[in-house]
């Protein structure tokens, strides 16, 4: 995994105790009232109370700047653009959202086997198999998720590595072309590698 979802870190708290369906029902509802809460007096201790459960958890605060390093741009971009349009207020929330967000994920990928999870996916939507739903496909959907932003991110500083080796790190066209080039190579490379072995042929 990369440094944006977290490596699975064994450990004996309460966190890592706890079973991955309970922990995936309560980043769930944790997401949602990240999400409703308004305002950034509440929406800055969400921050600080994540950070500060990852770090508990995860044993440092190490993980807690590399989790929020991945994000980094795109929190300071959104920022950017939404104390523009919407003023500082909205801005400092929603930069605060999406922190709290990446940190509680970053506490489940930290706490909890990916197979653990997957099972737990499977587990729980197994009562809508009779509605056409296939826990399975979707616990693959999940893992597949997962495990493209890691891809994703390394492509991007192999990408930037190259561009800025030919000294073209400030020319736009020579990271993005080249990135969304290489992202959807690697999307119909794992697509070829799932029909080879008869995965989604349904």
């Amino acid at each position: 995994m990369s440094d944006l979802l977290g490596l699975h870190r064994p450990g004996t708290t309460l966190l890592h105790r706890l079973g991955a369906g309970t922990k995936l029902l309560g980043l769930v509802v944790l997401g949602v009232v990240v999400v409703l809460v308004s305002g950034p007096v509440t929406a800055l201790p969400l921050v600080a109370g994540a950070a500060g459960v990852l770090a508990w958890a995860s044993g440092g605060v190490r993980p807690v700047w590399r989790a929020l390093r991945g994000v980094l741009l795109v929190v300071v971009l959104l920022g950017a653009w939404l104390a523009w349009a919407q003023g500082w207020e909205r801005a400092v929330e929603r930069m605060a959202d999406v922190a709290t967000l990446v940190l509680l994920a970053t506490v489940l990928t930290t706490t909890t086997p990916i197979d653990a999870m997957l099972d737990a996916i499977t587990r729980g939507l197994r009562p809508l198999r009779r509605v056409g739903v296939s826990p399975e496909g979707v616990a693959l959907a999940f893992s597949l998720m997962l495990r493209s932003v890691p891809a994703t991110l390394d492509l991007a500083r192999e990408t930037r590595d190259a561009a800025r080796a030919r000294g073209l790190e400030r020319d736009p066209r020579a990271l993005l072309v080249p990135l969304a080039l290489r992202t959807v190579a690697h999307a119909r490379a794992t697509g070829q590698a799932l029909h080879a072995r008869g995965i989604g042929d349904d």
